[in-house]
């Protein structure tokens, strides 16, 4: 029988004053009877309006239905069909903004029994996570190699996209190799989301998946130094190359002070936490011990880094953000979080200058206030400093979360390859093709810093066209 309910069943969750002095993960998953109970809800539309907001096309009516029966197997193999990583993307993805933004639960009942009243739309990720779960728990079995067709795909980066090009490939016998700059394979689901949104126990399972499928994982291989693509084609006979390298180069402002002792980018600060241990006390990660940080930024890169900030001892951890709340870039379930754990937002406001100690250190940040005039190119409305405003807020750690571009390495060091004025590789869309024959790429590399799922798309959609260029080569 359908469940009517209004509301989306609650996610147990650990206390906030709790969580906010450990990494464990925040949100505990549905129990089976929550999810059979969440999953009831779901009205099966007949448009299945919910899979065009997904990048990957999960079947999120069929898998849904599964659930609601208790049939939690076939509904992971519903799920997988489509998408190779639905533990991560059960916990990382927006769904607010895609399959869940479409949800008819969510926009407008369509249905006498809820009587045209708005509700919250199904928790189809949380049930995504609980199927990815529960499967890993009762389930220990790994896919068997299929045969080689004899042809060699070289995948560069070993993140979302990568994963996917690499697994859709290994599936259709071609002898695929990663190249990871890191010591340690998964991009940045291993050195930028941290331990509490995504442990990384589930990422290694996805990738213990990849290399029993025959992947092989190349670590400390940064592809434009240690070896170029040209050298990957012509001397290691690879028949096609993925560059899926994401966009780990951070941006500053340009302000007085960034240079001190104590400025980190979140990518670097996040990356000593997350892939460099530096929160367990058997690591020796330098890190600075902070009293007091403030993260200038508002998307969930900043939540994660003030975050884990506050895990590591600081006692005041502020968001400074130009923009008011509403036009914050960061998931609405990430800003309830990092406001229960105790992070001090303040918003309308702009740095103009870091102070030093005159020691070279970190003393505070000079921050002017704003308000919000008429909005600019990407819909928000632009903010306008408030003259003599000016103030100081005493920090000794400041992280600047204000985006990431492509790294120039792999563009400056292959020929063929073009880009646009972002430093992002220009790809045929249909077939992720770069400029240079033989070369796809796809994720953050092209597109700049997105979402987990959308990388996954495009790393789908290149292994597709891979697939088909060889075939007819």
């Amino acid at each position: 029988m359908a469940n009517m309910s209004l509301e989306k069943i609650k996610m147990p969750e650990q206390a906030p004053d709790v969580r906010n002095k450990n990494f464990k993960e925040v949100s505990l998953g549905y129990t089976e009877e929550m999810a059979i109970e969440e999953a009831q809800r779901c009205l099966n539309c007949k448009h299945k309006p919910c899979v065009s907001g997904c990048p990957v096309n999960v079947r999120i009516p069929e898998f849904i239905a599964e659930v609601a029966k208790g049939d939690f197997m076939a509904a992971y193999k519903v799920i997988t069909s489509t998408n190779a990583l639905p533990a991560v993307c059960g916990r990382v993805c927006p769904q607010e903004t895609q399959c869940e933004g479409k949800c008819t639960r969510g926009i407008k009942a369509g249905c006498e029994a809820v009587r045209g009243m708005k509700g919250e739309a199904v928790a189809i990720g949380r049930l995504e996570r609980f199927v990815a779960d529960w499967y890993m728990k009762n389930c220990d079995e790994l896919p068997e190699k299929p045969a080689s067709n004899g042809k060699k795909v070289a995948v560069i980066g070993s993140g979302p996209s990568a994963l996917a090009c690499a697994g859709d490939l290994a599936k259709q016998g071609y002898e695929v190799t990663m190249f990871e700059a890191f010591h340690k394979a998964g991009g940045v689901l291993v050195y930028g989301i941290p331990e509490f949104r995504l442990p990384k126990a589930i990422v290694q399972k996805e990738i213990d998946k990849l290399t029993a499928l025959g992947v092989k994982i190349m670590t400390n291989m940064v592809i434009g130094k240690v070896l170029s693509i040209d050298e990957i084609i012509d001397d290691m006979g690879f028949d096609a190359v993925f560059v899926g390298t994401g966009a780990g180069l951070p941006s500053f402002m340009g302000i007085p002070g960034e240079a001190l002792v104590g400025v980190y980018s979140a990518n670097e600060y996040l990356t000593r936490i997350n892939l460099m241990k530096a929160y367990l006390p058997e690591y020796d990660t330098p890190i600075r011990n902070s009293k007091a940080v403030a993260v200038v930024g508002g998307g969930n890169v900043a939540m994660d880094a003030a975050r884990c900030a506050k895990r590591m001892g600081a006692e005041h951890v502020y968001i400074v953000y130009r923009r008011s709340e509403k036009e914050m870039p960061a998931r609405l379930e990430e800003v309830h979080h990092a406001k229960e754990e105790g992070i001090e937002f303040h918003l309308l406001e702009n740095p103009v200058q870091i102070l030093n100690d005159g020691n070279g250190q970190v003393c505070g940040i000079e921050c002017l206030k704003m308000e919000l005039g008429e909005p600019d190119a990407s819909g928000r409305r632009s903010p306008i400093p408030i003259e003599g405003s000016n103030y100081v807020l005493d920090v000794d750690t400041v992280i600047m979360s204000l985006g990431t571009s492509p790294n120039p390495l792999i563009r400056s060091t292959t020929k063929g390859l073009e880009t646009n004025r972002k430093g992002c590789l220009v790809v045929n869309e249909e077939t992720n093709q770069t400029t240079r024959e033989g070369v796809y790429a796809g994720g953050d590399a092209v597109t700049g810093a997105a979402t987990v799922i959308l990388a996954m798309g495009a790393g789908k959609k290149a292994a597709a066209a891979i697939d088909e260029y060889l075939k007819n080569k």
